[in-house]
């Protein structure tokens, strides 16, 4: 296992690349170092899978960094927004081993992976207009529906993870998501690389594209205030 500082490296036997967030310390929390690392990790990655998972169960990811100044928070909101335009366009099968709480820019770290793996535990939060910001409708309505996605973004209420299976902001729920990621993971590696490569690509063959776009530059003004809120 490699250390890209707050991101843990580990490429496996089986073909794929595990790449662990690891800033339990502030839950996860996602700064300029974090994302870089996230992006490297990802364009490096030498296999057809990365899973994408935290080292303390207790947390996926609490968003953006709240102690950072807020021109470094814009900065890494914009920079996030580019890895989730990287995991969309790489052939890579992107596999997110998710628990505890995964909010804002960490609800979007799942919404760009291809396939969400949560534990009993999960709970999912898309904190945006609160902080005037757009966040995740790019992605929502291609897997919960537009009623759906409309209302966990105006809302920002907590889905539990039960919910969040039942309406397909998560696909399997399981006690080990990790474990479940690396078998899956594993499986994968043992398919046709091109022709997993082209279920992706045709998958993807919606308007999502261009709606993360928009939603990268409508928030691009963001000056990286955020409110108190529960």
């Amino acid at each position: 296992m490699s250390d890209l500082g707050p991101v843990l490296v580990e490429d496996h036997a089986a073909g794929y690349r595990t790449l662990r967030l690891h800033r339990p310390g502030v839950r996860n929390a996602l700064d300029t170092a974090t994302v870089a690392a996230l992006r490297d990790g990802l364009a490096s990655a030498p296999g057809p899978v990365v899973v994408l998972a935290p080292t303390d169960a207790a947390a996926f990811s609490s968003g953006a960094d709240v102690k950072l100044e807020d021109d470094e928070r814009a900065a890494v909101s914009d920079s996030l927004y580019a890895l989730y335009q990287e995991m969309r366009a790489t052939p890579k099968i992107i596999v997110a081993a998710a628990s505890g709480h995964a909010l804002g820019a960490g609800a979007q770290l799942l919404i760009a992976s291809d396939l969400r793996i949560g534990s009993p535990d999960l709970t999912i939060r898309f904190m945006g207009p609160a902080h005037g910001l757009a966040v995740g409708a790019w992605g929502l309505p291609s897997l919960v529906g537009r009623g759906r996605a409309m209302d966990l973004c105006l809302s920002m209420r907590p889905v539990a993870a039960e919910e969040a299976l039942a309406i397909g902001l998560i696909d399997r729920l399981v006690t080990d998501p990790v474990a479940e990621a690396h078998v899956y993971a594993g499986m994968v590696c043992t398919l046709d690389a091109g022709a997993v490569a082209t279920i992706k690509r045709v998958v993807d063959m919606t308007a999502l594209d261009a709606a993360l776009a928009e939603e990268r530059s409508s928030n691009s003004a963001w000056g990286g205030a955020i409110a108190a809120r529960d």
